[in-house]
C-alpha cells in the first residue's frame, strides 16, 4: 500500500536554472548580442550560446528570436526575464541583509544617468569612488531618456528633477542649472541677442529626447517669460548637443557645469546672460524602495554625495 504520508518528488528541469544563469539571461537581453556578453565574460560564443540553450531547455520554451540583427526576447522569453530581475534582485536584497556585517561593500552596482551627468559629474568620482570602496564594481548605462529601474534592472538612477512615483526612494545629491550659449564665432557672424525675442531670428539647438529642456525660461523685468525653441539642429543626447554649439552651428541651452568651462577656455560664450532664468534643477540619486537599504548601493550615494557637494563647493555655487 502506498504510503501517502510521503510528498511525491516531481522532477521539475525549471529547478535546475541557476542563479548565474538568470544573470546570464538579463545580460543577453540588456546587450542584445551572444557575442558582446561572451567578450563580458571573456568566453567564448559557443559558450554563451549553450548557456543559453541549456536554459530554454529547462524552460521548456523559446526565450529569444535569434536574426541577423541580434536577438529580441519572445513573449515567454520576457516573462522569464521578469522573474530574473525580481529572483537576482531578492537574491541581491538577501546579501545586502548578511552584509550589514561587512566593513566593505561589494559587487556589481548598475546605475543609470544621462550624458551630461556621467561625463562630466559621475565619472570623474570614479576614481575617489574605487579608492574608498575597492570591492566595488559599476556599470554605467548612459541614456538622456527615464530609465523603466525595474524592468532594465539598474540599481541607482541618477536624474534631475522630481522623481515621478512613490515606489522609489530620492536622494538630493546638489543640482544642475542650465543656461544659453554659443560660439563667439558663431554671434560675431550673425548678431548678438539682446532679448529673447531676438532669438526667433536665430539657429537654435534643441532636444529632441526630452522636450521639457526645449522650453527657455526667461526673467525680464522681474517677469517670467518662456520661449519654446524650435531647433534647426535636435539631437536626443545633450552630449551632441554640446557638440553642435561648439561646431558654431547655433545657440544651444546647456548646463552650466559643461559650458562654463568652456567659455573660461574663449570657446563658448553666454548668449542673454542678462535674464536667462538658470532655474537650478535638483539632482537626484534614485533607486527603488526595496533596495535602497543595500550596503553597495548605500555605498555609491553616500560617496556621490559628499563629491557632488565638495565639486559645488569648490566651483563657488551654494
Amino acid at each position: 500500500m502506498q504510503d501517502i504520508t510521503r510528498p511525491r518528488r516531481y522532477h521539475c528541469p525549471m529547478r535546475e536554472i541557476r542563479f548565474e544563469d538568470m544573470h546570464l539571461f538579463a545580460r543577453v537581453a540588456d546587450l542584445g548580442s551572444l557575442s558582446a556578453v561572451a567578450r563580458e565574460r571573456d568566453a567564448s560564443v559557443s559558450q554563451v550560446s549553450r548557456a543559453l540553450a541549456r536554459i530554454e531547455q529547462s524552460c521548456g520554451a523559446r526565450l529569444v528570436h535569434r536574426s541577423t540583427h541580434g536577438l529580441t526576447l519572445t513573449a515567454e522569453g520576457q516573462t522569464f526575464l521578469d522573474y530574473c530581475r525580481r529572483i537576482t534582485g531578492a537574491l541581491d536584497e538577501l546579501e545586502g541583509e548578511f552584509a550589514q556585517q561587512s566593513s566593505q561593500p561589494s559587487g556589481w552596482v548598475r546605475v543609470a544617468s544621462s550624458s551630461v551627468v556621467a561625463e562630466y559629474l559621475l565619472i570623474p568620482s570614479f576614481d575617489s569612488l574605487q579608492q574608498q570602496h575597492p570591492q566595488l564594481r559599476v556599470e554605467l548605462v548612459v541614456d538622456d531618456r527615464m530609465a523603466d529601474m525595474a524592468r532594465d534592472g539598474m540599481d541607482i538612477a541618477i536624474r534631475t528633477g522630481p522623481p515621478l512615483t512613490d515606489t522609489v526612494v530620492a536622494r538630493p545629491l546638489g543640482t544642475l542649472a542650465r543656461a544659453l550659449y554659443a560660439t563667439p564665432g558663431y554671434l560675431q557672424a550673425h548678431g548678438v541677442p539682446r532679448q529673447p525675442g531676438d532669438l526667433r531670428q536665430h539657429r537654435l539647438i534643441t532636444n529632441s529626447a526630452v522636450t521639457f529642456l526645449n522650453h527657455w525660461p526667461f526673467l525680464v523685468d522681474g517677469a517670467p517669460q518662456v520661449l519654446v525653441a524650435e531647433g534647426h539642429w535636435r539631437s536626443g543626447s545633450t552630449a551632441i548637443t554640446a557638440r553642435l554649439a561648439l561646431q558654431g552651428l547655433g545657440i544651444a541651452r546647456l548646463a552650466t557645469v559643461v559650458a562654463d568651462p568652456l567659455v573660461r577656455q574663449g570657446l563658448l560664450a553666454p548668449v542673454l546672460a542678462h535674464c536667462v532664468d538658470l532655474q537650478p534643477t535638483p539632482i537626484h540619486a534614485i533607486t527603488l524602495t526595496r533596495r535602497h537599504r543595500l550596503p553597495k548601493i548605500q555605498a555609491c550615494i553616500d560617496h556621490w554625495a559628499a563629491w557632488f557637494s565638495a565639486q559645488a563647493s569648490s566651483a563657488g555655487y551654494p
